[in-house]
């Protein structure tokens, strides 16, 4: 083993008595420390190379709490997880850590020692953190109606203004449809948003905590969701889900909100912390009168120079059937469509099943071309900026 690989001379610490006697391999020399759950704690952690635990050792309730704190901190130690049997949650909290691993029990030497030298071997990755006075860009996506296709506008801005920029982790997607959201599923993700360990961590919502919370989508986008939970919207707290939003915009360059239609406690907050809010309607009658009432609520309800644009989604040839035109479209409106979305059906069907965006799998559809023009043309503004709150705040 060669010295810039060797624990030889550091700390280590293991929690669970059975961890505490291991020795040799890469382990030879290391400064071995046993203890308990509250060695996880910030000052425990200092100087710490490498932090081992035993999982049958401790409740997991426990155990998530503890490994829960330690995501949140600032570049924790590399973690390595052994144990029978090991609960998922657990894991899922473990896995919130950039450098972890888990080896399930019984394992040989062979095993540990490669765990241990790969764990040691990876690079801290470089903690997000804000730049001064810095403040990202936020526009929200609502539908009028359900089923106007407000998520997937939603993901298909926000892949657009990912391939703006050359900067990793600059725009992140938020699915506020805590309940019922499909922003994960359409993009074949997995939701990281637990919205319990939200609600107990309100004040010590920051850049680095956000980290443990969101799903990596590409290297410029990320996804802040959570998973499906019929009682999430009565459950979250204003106070923690504002913060959280505030804590992204404080991150990226660029904030993408899907917004439930429905109004919430946290709702006319959020919007009004946006630079632009994009109300979706389908070429119908009812869901143009809605999102013309949608509107003008937000309009007289946020009480800023913001103004709502809205967006004809699934615009299609009038060759058969008595769809509007969009003159006739914002006839019904009173007033001028932002744009105008072409419908591709076979395109949104075959992304949403393979999943991703439409712009990954059918990149020469109208659809892609139709957002690109509408991000080019609203990004290119200067922002609008609200002058009574802080942004997503």
């Amino acid at each position: 083993m060669s010295i810039p690989q060797s624990l030889a001379g550091r700390r280590v610490v293991t929690l669970g008595g059975a961890l505490s006697a291991l020795t040799g391999g890469v382990l030879e020399g290391a400064l071995m420390e046993a203890g308990g759950l509250d060695k996880l704690m910030p000052e425990a952690l200092s100087g710490v190379a490498l932090v081992m635990i035993d999982a049958n050792a401790w409740e997991p309730e426990s155990l998530s709490l503890a490994i829960q704190a330690l995501a949140a901190q600032s570049k924790p130690p590399p973690v390595l997880l052994v144990g029978a049997h090991l609960p998922i949650g657990v894991v899922r909290n473990l896995m919130r850590l950039e450098r972890s691993d888990v080896l399930e029990a019984p394992f040989s030497g062979e095993k540990l020692n490669a765990a241990i030298t790969a764990l040691i071997a990876a690079p801290a990755v470089a903690e997000v953190a804000p730049t001064p006075g810095h403040m990202a860009r936020c526009w929200a996506v609502v539908g009028a109606v359900g089923g106007s296709g407000a998520t997937t506008v939603a993901i298909e801005i926000a892949t657009a203004l990912g391939g703006r920029t050359t900067r990793d982790k600059s725009v992140c997607l938020v699915d506020l449809n805590l309940a019922d959201g499909s922003a994960a599923a359409y993009l074949g993700a997995n939701p990281s948003l637990r919205l319990g360990d939200l609600s107990h961590a309100a004040d010590r919502i920051d850049a680095s905590m956000l980290q443990a919370f969101v799903t990596k989508v590409t290297d410029s986008l990320d996804l802040l969701a959570a998973p499906r939970d019929a009682t999430a919207f009565d459950n979250t707290p204003k106070e923690a889900l504002l913060r959280l939003l505030e804590a992204a915009c404080e991150t990226y360059d660029w904030v993408v909100l899907d917004v439930p239609r429905h109004r919430r406690p946290w709702t006319l907050e959020a919007l009004s912390g946006c630079d632009e809010v994009l109300v979706i309607s389908e070429l119908t009658v009812p869901a143009l009168l809605a999102a013309r009432s949608l509107s003008d609520e937000i309009e007289n309800a946020v009480g800023t120079t913001l103004k709502p644009k809205i967006v004809l989604n699934r615009l299609a040839s009038r060759m058969f059937g008595p769809a509007p035109s969009m003159a006739e479209a914002e006839r019904a409106l009173q007033r001028k469509a932002e744009g105008g979305i072409s419908s591709d059906w076979e395109a949104a069907a075959a992304s949403v099943n393979l999943g991703g965006p439409v712009s990954t799998h059918r990149p020469k559809s109208k659809i892609v071309q139709d957002i690109h023009r509408l991000v080019d043309r609203l990004a290119g503004e200067a922002p609008q900026k609200p002058s009574k709150s802080k942004k997503a705040a």
